[in-house]
């Protein structure tokens, strides 16, 4: 008995997994065509704006097709791949080719304005998104009626008046976008692809510089993906994470007034308590580190001074002074600069607060930072001295009050009772937002977090 194909196959649609995010990447496929999965199996990885996440399949069966290759952005709603649930049930349908687009194709002019279904917060999803423009030399029927629109669907290509085709460089919309993000006029470009199609490479090609040759020279042949630079300029388009990142940046530098603060403290005394609770019983199994005490301190001074802890409500003109830390902490990935946070860190022991830090570091190395973790930020650390750098001047995270910059730590002469000796010293900066700090309590936070490494015992007193 032959199992009905509307049944058989079930298409694995990209969820919403940033809370209203309107895409993903496809960074990885785990699985390929005639493989076996099952109900939770993680079948690839995608990176929104805000993180890379895993995605798990919701149904048992055999992969039928993968809808879309890695590297491409699909959009919120767009079918990712189709499983036979039903396999062994009849003959298989045609496996359809690889889709290679993410971006929406641009409307046809003969067809009204598409609705966006809501997802989640308010977003939406294109109806059209993997559709194209047809081929050059490609017949399309009449608009309007529902033999085009199948014979569309079937070719893949969107429809669009006949006349428009020969009009405009035929081009994906993966490559439409990669040329937006370059900078290239498609008119200006030479198509090297079947039918006169504009690929990525062609793309590429049209950024490099022209370089002269003894015309006797034969050129050399194309490189479909190149590994080294070409020309004395790489343009790398800005998407995911570090898009995200740099939006949120320019957002926050020209909306909160900064303020930042440098002090120089010793912490020798810090750092030898770093070494003696590194062989404590009770902090057995986590990391201790500098950055582990660093935090305590800062939690201590705004457990001292909790009006330094709050937000601007820019539509209630109201401050929000927050009863709860979500400590962030700045962490370089090899997709960009991610700020995860640790929720209520303020109610946490110091082998906790260890434990919290070391888990966040890791997941942020190995890219598998949730969208929630990254969420609801209060204050945030940023420990530049890693890089062997003395101070910044940090930009606040959007929505939180203050950042403290870490800067390297060094052994250098410091007048010590009276004397100069080597000492370990380092520099903080605190940036605050103006409208929420004003200068007497930024410089009481930065000023109890230097006592309190100064002299740790004052985690005790303080607390």
């Amino acid at each position: 008995m032959t199992a009905d194909t509307s049944t058989r196959y079930r298409e694995f649609k990209m969820p919403d997994v940033g809370e209203g995010l309107t895409e993903a990447e496809i960074l990885k496929w785990y699985v390929q065509p005639g493989d076996t999965v099952v109900d939770g199996q993680v079948v690839c990885e995608v990176e929104t704006a805000k993180a890379a996440v895993e995605l798990p399949i919701p149904y048992d069966g055999v992969v039928h097709a993968l809808r879309f290759d890695e590297g491409t952005t699909v959009d919120v709603g767009a079918s990712i791949i189709t499983v036979d649930v039903a396999p062994g049930s009849g003959a298989a349908a045609p496996v359809e080719p690889v889709a290679e687009a993410a971006e929406p194709a641009e409307p046809a002019e003969a067809a009204g304005p598409k609705g966006r279904q809501p997802v989640l917060v308010g977003y939406g999803v294109s109806e059209s998104s993997t559709k194209r423009r047809p081929r050059r030399g490609a017949a399309v029927p009449e608009q309007g009626t529902a033999a085009a629109a199948i014979q569309a669907e079937m070719n893949g290509v969107a429809s669009a008046p006949v006349t428009e085709a020969p009009s405009r460089p035929l081009a994906k919309p993966p490559v439409r976008k990669l040329a937006k993000d370059l900078g290239v006029d498609l008119t200006t470009v030479t198509p090297t692809g079947p039918e006169g199609i504009i690929t990525r490479e062609d793309v590429h090609a049209a950024t490099a510089p022209v370089a002269e040759e003894p015309a006797a020279e034969p050129a050399p042949a194309p490189v479909a993906a190149p590994t080294a630079p070409v020309g004395r300029e790489t343009r790398i388009p800005v998407k995911g994470v570090r898009k995200a990142t740099a939006a949120a940046m320019v957002g926050s530098a020209f909306t909160a007034p900064h303020v930042t603060e440098f002090v120089t403290v010793d912490v020798t005394r810090t750092m030898k308590l770093v070494d003696e609770l590194k062989s404590d019983k009770d902090m057995a199994g986590v990391r201790v580190n500098p950055l582990l005490l660093i935090a305590k301190a800062l939690l201590v001074a705004i457990k001292r001074h909790p009006e330094v802890n709050a937000t601007w409500d820019e539509a209630a003109q109201e401050i929000v002074v927050k009863h709860y830390v979500n400590l962030g902490i700045a962490a370089a990935t090899p997709r960009g600069l991610l700020v995860p946070n640790i929720k209520d860190a303020h109610d946490q022991t110091l082998p906790q607060l260890a434990q919290s830090l070391g888990e966040l570091v890791s997941t942020a190395r190995e890219g598998k930072t949730t969208p929630a973790a990254m969420q609801g930020g209060t204050v945030t650390i940023t420990n530049v001295g890693v890089f062997g750098v003395d101070t910044g001047t940090p930009i606040l995270n959007p929505g939180e009050s203050a950042i403290l910059a870490v800067g390297a730590i060094k052994l250098q002469p410091w007048v010590h009772k009276g004397k100069v000796k080597p000492r370990q010293v380092t520099t903080l900066a605190l940036s605050f937002d103006h409208r929420l700090v004003d200068g007497e309590l930024g410089s009481k936070v930065l000023a109890d977090v230097a006592a309190i490494l100064e002299q740790p015992k004052r985690l005790i007193t303080w607390a």
